[in-house]
C-alpha cells in the first residue's frame, strides 16, 4: 500500500481541505489593527534611539512607519510577528534617514579658493589664549564681588555652590534652616547679576 505524498504533509488526496496553517488574519477592523500598530510605539522608538542616537530623528522614523503602514505602503502579510515586520519597516525608515543626512560635514569652503585651507579653520575644542585670559579674569571679579557680600549671603554661596557641599552640612554649620539656606543663595545670585 502506498502513501499519498501529499498525505504526509497533511493533505489529504480526496479532495479535502488541508490542514496547512491558517493565513494570518487580515486587518479588517481598522481600530484594532491601529491599536496594535500603536502599542508597540514604545519599542520601536527605543530601537529607533539606539541607530539614530537622536530622540528626533527616532521620533520621525518611527512616525514615518506609522504613516506607511496606515497609508497602505506597507502592508503587512503576516508571514512574520507584527513587531517584527514593523522593525523591518523601521529599519528600512532609519537606512533612509542615514542616506539622506551626511555622516560627515564637508570641510570644503565654497568661497575659499585655496585647497585645504577650510581645515586649516576648524575650531579647536579647546580655549585660545585670549579666552582663558577673559575667563580668568571674569572669575577674579567674581570671587571679589562675593568677597564684598555680607558675611551671610557670602558664606551660603561659598559653601554651597563653590565648595559643592550638601544642603544639611550647610545649614549644620551656618545654624540655619534649609529655607534660609535657599534664600541666601538666592540672593547672593542675585546680588552677583546686579
Amino acid at each position: 500500500m502506498f502513501r499519498d505524498e501529499g498525505a504526509t504533509r497533511g493533505e489529504h488526496s480526496g479532495g479535502m481541505e488541508t490542514s496547512r496553517p491558517a493565513p494570518a488574519p487580515a486587518m479588517h477592523d481598522v481600530h484594532a489593527s491601529i491599536a496594535e500598530v500603536v502599542a508597540h510605539r514604545a519599542y520601536l522608538v527605543r530601537f529607533a534611539m539606539r541607530r539614530l542616537r537622536d530622540p528626533m530623528l527616532a521620533e520621525d522614523a518611527v512616525h514615518d512607519v506609522f504613516e506607511a503602514v496606515l497609508s497602505g505602503r506597507a502592508s503587512f502579510a503576516g508571514r512574520a510577528a507584527l513587531r517584527s515586520w514593523l522593525t523591518a519597516v523601521l529599519k528600512n525608515k532609519i537606512v533612509d534617514e542615514m542616506r539622506r543626512t551626511p555622516a560627515h560635514e564637508s570641510l570644503d569652503d565654497d568661497d575659499d579658493e585655496t585647497p585645504g585651507r577650510a581645515a586649516l579653520r576648524v575650531a579647536c575644542p579647546r580655549p585660545g589664549p585670549e579666552e582663558v585670559a577673559e575667563q580668568r579674569e571674569l572669575l577674579g571679579r567674581t570671587l571679589a564681588r562675593i568677597d564684598a557680600m555680607p558675611s551671610g549671603l557670602r558664606d551660603a554661596i561659598r559653601l554651597r555652590v563653590i565648595e559643592e557641599r550638601s544642603t544639611e552640612s550647610v545649614c549644620r554649620e551656618l545654624g540655619i534652616s534649609e529655607e534660609n539656606l535657599f534664600v541666601r543663595v538666592h540672593r547672593a545670585r542675585k546680588h552677583l547679576l546686579s
